[in-house]
Formats: structure tokens, sequence, C-alpha cells
């Protein structure tokens, strides 16, 4: 997973996120490490807290955040990722005329959140079954949002689960929303806003609001890797 990471092209993952508003990372996890992921599931000592969408009308389906200590591989994800992610954030709010800057390392961000008293971990594994679906959403928990977030589909398309797309929309002013879905295989991630982006227009950039979510599963189980950099209250 190391020399994945250490592999990806960040010059281009920024080319992406500019352009369409989402970049993928390919082949970041392996099989193996896909399915002991998705079978840790099972295991409530790993998470702090289980949400069924249903009752919260956020769609269909359920999902467990991970609670602190997080497991080795996920605290490195977190902080390995956040490092590259922190300079396109900061282009970004410089362009949307935020003052908010990224400091380089994700413990030192971490701390700004927990003086604000966001200090519950926020990384989360989703798992979906037939007729499932994640209405379009934010993952806004708190004062401090990291502008970016990550997501790692860890079941194979066709082969574990039909349906079930990644999607996005694009709200932008005066004009119709854009739709986006995101083919992804198992053990691709998918880097995306968390609430807008930065888009160049004729009279320089404005920012235009973002949504995410999955459409509905039509057979079998999904499980994803939900990686957001900011605690939650």
């Amino acid at each position: 997973m190391k020399d994945e990471l250490k592999a990806i092209d960040w010059g281009a993952v920024e080319a992406e996120l500019d352009q369409f508003g989402c970049a993928v990372l390919k082949n970041v996890l392996d099989g193996p490490q896909c399915s002991r992921i998705a079978a840790g599931y099972g295991d409530d000592s790993q998470f702090r807290k289980r949400i069924v969408m249903a009752r919260h009308g956020f769609g269909s389906g359920e999902y467990k955040y991970y609670d602190y200590p997080l497991p080795s591989f996920l605290a490195g994800l977190r902080e390995t990722l956040y490092a590259p992610l922190a300079e396109i954030a900061n282009v970004w709010n410089e362009r949307m005329g935020i003052a908010t800057r990224y400091p380089q390392r994700h413990q030192d961000f971490m701390e700004t959140c927990r003086t604000a008293g966001q200090n519950r971990p926020t990384p989360l594994l989703l798992e979906y079954r037939e007729g499932d679906y994640n209405c379009l959403h934010q993952d806004i928990y708190g004062e401090h949002v990291f502008p970016l977030q990550v997501a790692f589909l860890l079941s194979r398309p066709v082969d574990d689960f039909s349906g079930g797309e990644f999607v996005m929309t694009e709200q932008r002013p005066r004009m119709q929303s854009r739709a986006e879905v995101v083919p992804l295989r198992q053990g691709d991630a998918v880097v995306f806003p968390v609430s807008h982006r930065p888009v160049k227009g004729a009279r320089g950039y404005y920012r235009v609001n973002m949504k995410h979510g999955v459409s509905r599963l039509r057979a079998g189980t999904r499980h994803t890797l939900g990686i957001i950099f900011h605690d939650s209250k």
C-alpha cells in the first residue's frame, strides 16, 4: 500500500479535481487488503457508533464510525493522504477567497479540531445490500472542515454487487446542476470535495456547491471505506 501511495501523481490528481471535481486513485489497496477491511465490519470493538440510514432519512443501508485509536492501516492512510491533499486544499481556499490554510501535518490539523471540541473520529465503514442507497449529502461535522475526502471501494463490481455507483452533483450558480458518476474497481479510491470547490469562469474563480451519494444497489453487498480528515463534535 505504501508503494502505491508513493506512486500517485498528485499533479494529475489536482488537474482532475480542477476539471471534473473528483479524481480516481487506482489500485491503492489489493484484493486481500480490501477483504480484510470489509470483514472487520462485524467487529464492533473497532467502532464508536453504528448508523442505520433509514432512521435518519439518509437513505437505506448502514455504516459505522471507527473509534480511537484507529486501526494502524487506517491511521496511516489518513496521515499519508492528508499531506498532498492539504496543498490542493490551500490552493482551493486561496482561489475562493477563504482565509483558512491547512498545516502540512494532519496531527497539527487535529489539534485545531480538538481545541474546537471536535474530537470524535469520522473515518467510517459503509455496508450496502440489495435495494440500499445513500442520499446526496455533505459530510460537515463542525466548525473546522477539511475540504477534501477519500472513499475506497472494497467490494468487486459485478462479482460482489451491481448498481451502487458513486454519484456527485455540482450545483452551479444560475445554471442547471451537473452530475458525475464515478466508475471504481475494487481497491480504487475517489477523492472529492466535502461541500464546495472553485471553478474558473470568465471573471475568475467562483464557488460551486457539491454533494455526493450512492445509487441504488441492484444486487449483492457493497462495502466502502470513507476517510474524512476533520473530526466531529
